[in-house]
């Protein structure tokens, strides 16, 4: 007879096999669970990679064309500028006069622009975000409550 059928008549060893089989049952489900987790895990950092990667190179490219726009742009500005020069030649101005107001146009606008973009650069600190989470000063939580 089997040494190890002995074991598993008697009553008491039953359970305790039962026990360590569930347990290890647990275990086995547990580090496979864990293993998953890791994989898991593994495969959203490598696709938070490879996005953050694309990402990168559309805004490279963003900037380039961004700045070839800005090229094109002042190259057509400068054209405009030379055109309206030259009208106000044709209409008698003197070629240096015509330039000056030409320039004196130029920085007019450059001053308004500058006005906008200080205008709109309080936006940039967030007011409203700031004020929502500063906490309310004593002397003001009495003056809400009366």
């Amino acid at each position: 007879m089997d040494p190890d059928a002995e074991k598993d008549e008697t009553p008491g060893s039953t359970a305790t096999c039962d026990a360590t089989a569930s347990d290890s049952g647990v275990l086995e489900d547990a580090r496979s669970l864990w293993h998953e987790l890791l994989e898991l895990s593994h495969d959203r950092f490598r696709l938070a990679a490879l996005e953050t990667q694309r990402a990168g190179e559309s805004l490279v490219a963003m900037i380039m064309v961004g700045v070839m726009v800005a090229v094109l742009l002042s190259a057509a500005w400068l054209g405009l500028m030379a055109a309206a020069v030259a009208r106000l030649v044709e209409y008698g101005v003197v070629m240096s006069s015509a330039i000056l107001l030409a320039v004196a146009a130029n920085l007019l606008l450059a001053l308004i622009l500058c006005g906008v973009i200080r205008r709109n650069s309080r936006y940039l600190q967030f007011p409203a975000t700031l004020r929502s989470i500063q906490p309310i000063p004593p002397g003001r939580q009495e003056a809400e409550k009366s």
